[in-house]
């Protein structure tokens, strides 16, 4: 359990970059006059190269391990958020966060793969694997608001220390024995890759990834907006945004090992458009427990996605790792432009509208899905356990 406890805690580090970037976004509208196209222009930054690259990174981690990248990439991810507010000039802002999401790619993959491998096939432990990132996006919004909210954008560079006790960790999970063979490729996994169930996956996380990301960058600014509150009111909104993420994880990985990973996963879709609506609906300060409810049901699937992505590729486990935590998570910043464009011609919750349906047509897709294992298809947690015997 060395690897799992250092593999989660350095996930909390990294994962804090991601949710710092949506953090910053009030900042960046209250002391640069970013609109909302301009500011939701950060957030793509941050995302569109991790689109590409992630992948990328599982290819290649599905062909030579590549613990080295664990601390490496916990270090870039905070570098960039660290720039961000050294400059005025968007430019170097959105290459400043471009630089972020590379490492935060980079480092997914293979901490993925480390991670099924140190869990041994078991959904709780990769629950609490995902639990560190939610932790990590949990603590953002309160570390951003310590340091910036103080000292103004020009204090960022002060946002890289949990970069540094990352790295720090991660070099410790490949030092040890435990990070040694959790870091180990399973080479001879069993089985063949199902590419359609795979690919009907990815499309309902790309369902689920636009409704989280487009939450992240403009909960706090439309609960700010809703309950006529000013900074606190959306700082809270965001830490109930991503602190829900926490209890929906461990939950989804528990109720995955009694019910099955398809039932608790498509379930949570049909509740998340409940969930979206309230949000959208609610008047005043009702938003809240319908924040809280829309991040637990988005949360509850998050590592039963990865571990069924790794399962339906068997033969290719960190591609799947990169396209589960990274392509399908980054089409969501794709979309935040788009949403943002849309805020600044009519309203922000007129914008917000079309998250409602996500959910839904997620479910669709997922519909007919069966059970990685099922049909002489080989499960891949087999492979993880006798490599790890």
């Amino acid at each position: 359990m060395t690897a799992i406890r250092h593999l989660s805690l350095g996930h909390a580090c990294v994962d804090v970059y991601q949710g710092a970037v949506a953090a910053l976004v009030p900042y960046f509208v209250a002391e640069r006059a970013y609109g909302y196209a301009a500011a939701s222009g950060v957030v793509l930054a941050a995302s569109l190269l991790s689109s590409v690259v992630q992948p990328l990174f599982g290819v290649l981690t599905d062909r030579w391990a590549m613990p080295w990248l664990l601390p490496l990439s916990a270090l870039t991810g905070g570098a960039g958020v660290a720039l961000c507010g050294v400059t005025d000039a968007y430019a170097p802002t959105l290459a400043a966060v471009a630089v972020s999401g590379i490492g935060v790619a980079a480092y997914h993959p293979e901490a993925a793969r480390a991670a099924r491998v140190a869990a041994g096939g078991s959904h709780t432990a990769m629950g609490w694997f995902a639990l560190g990132g939610n932790l990590g996006f949990a603590a953002a919004p309160l570390l951003v608001t310590a340091v910036v909210g103080l000292g103004g954008l020009s204090a960022s560079p002060l946002l890289i220390v949990p970069a540094l006790v990352g790295a720090a960790l991660c070099a410790a999970a490949v030092r040890s024995a435990d990070g040694r063979a959790a870091s180990a490729r399973t080479a001879t996994a069993a089985g063949r890759d199902d590419w359609p169930s795979f690919l009907r996956l990815s499309g309902a996380i790309v369902c689920r990834s636009i409704v989280f990301v487009a939450l992240s960058a403009f909960v706090s600014l439309y609960v700010r907006e809703r309950t006529g509150g000013g900074e606190v009111a959306g700082t809270v909104a965001l830490c109930v945004l991503y602190a829900g993420g926490a209890l929906g994880t461990v939950t989804g990985g528990r109720l995955a090992d009694r019910y099955g990973r398809l039932t608790v996963v498509r379930r949570s879709y049909v509740l998340t458009v409940l969930a979206v609506a309230g949000v959208v609906l609610a008047p005043g300060a009702l938003v809240y427990p319908f924040v809280a409810l829309t991040s637990a049901c988005l949360y509850v699937p998050f590592s039963l996605h990865v571990t069924l992505g790794q399962d339906y590729l068997p033969r290719r486990v960190g591609t799947a790792s990169g396209v589960t935590l990274g392509l399908t998570m980054s089409v969501g910043g794709l979309v935040a432009p788009a949403l943002g464009a849309l805020a600044d011609a009519t309203s922000l919750r007129t914008a917000l509208f079309p998250l409602i349906a996500l959910p839904a047509v997620g479910r669709l897709l997922m519909w007919g899905l069966r059970e990685p294992g099922a049909g002489g298809q080989a499960v891949v947690a087999g492979s993880v356990s006798s490599s790890t015997a």
